[in-house]
């Protein structure tokens, strides 16, 4: 589980009448269990290609296979269900809910699977203990360093299990030593826990880390 295939894609953007491509015939191949830096200038569509891997938007032209299921044919329902399910997405900024303690925000994406109340905090409290913050299960956003506010996202991400995790720019907004950190833990999960990681980095220190260096630059790729 968590082979990415993205062939031939583009993606065209409106912007009034006028078209902006973003990425043009691109194919890329990704394997269950590999982590894959994306590298290249400011809009280079580094994050547009990650968000068509995750569903959050879709290709102009080509298709996007993730363990099989091509992806930019499924619509509403489904695709939200599919993307829950299958993606755990960590960003650079870390998008909790500053009123609900972390043991709340972890447990928000299983809101929308049935599953009961107790099995719903079981799981997040074990994304939390993942992530070593067992013993913040009832601090706010506010409580915690960014680093920890990282790590609260990082289990959220984790917390349906899902196959394949999407990073863009996660230790984007940290300070060195909180930035190794995250990327240990990234390490730990794909080589321990077997996801596959596709983060977007400006960073050359964080893309060291991966085991595989793509470059993404005017919508082409080179490795």
């Amino acid at each position: 589980m968590g082979t990415i295939a993205v062939r031939e894609v583009s993606k065209v953007y409106q912007r009034g009448a006028e078209s902006v491509p973003v990425l043009s015939g691109l194919s890329l191949d990704i394997t269950a269990g590999d982590y894959v830096a994306l590298m290249g200038p400011s809009g280079s569509g580094k994050t547009t290609l990650l968000n068509l891997i995750g569903g959050i938007d879709k290709p102009s032209q080509g298709t996007i296979t993730v363990d099989g299921t091509d992806i930019s044919r499924l619509q509403g329902r489904e695709l939200a269900k599919w993307r829950s399910s299958h993606i755990g997405f960590i960003f650079q900024l870390y998008n909790l809910i500053p009123v609900l303690t972390a043991l709340q925000n972890v447990e928000l994406p299983l809101l929308l699977v049935k599953m009961s109340g107790a099995e719903r905090k079981r799981r997040a409290t074990t994304a939390l203990e993942l992530v070593g913050l067992g013993d913040r299960l009832s601090h706010y956003p506010r409580q915690l360093s960014g680093g920890q506010e990282q790590r609260v996202a990082i289990a959220r991400a984790l917390v349906s299990d899902p196959a394949i995790l999407l990073a863009d720019e996660p230790t984007g907004d940290l300070d060195r030593k909180s930035a190794d950190e995250i990327l240990g833990l990234l390490e730990r999960l794909n080589t321990e826990f077997k996801k596959t990681v596709v983060m977007v980095t400006h960073d050359p220190h964080a893309a060291e880390r991966a085991k595989r260096l793509v470059h993404l630059e005017k919508g082409d790729l080179s490795e």
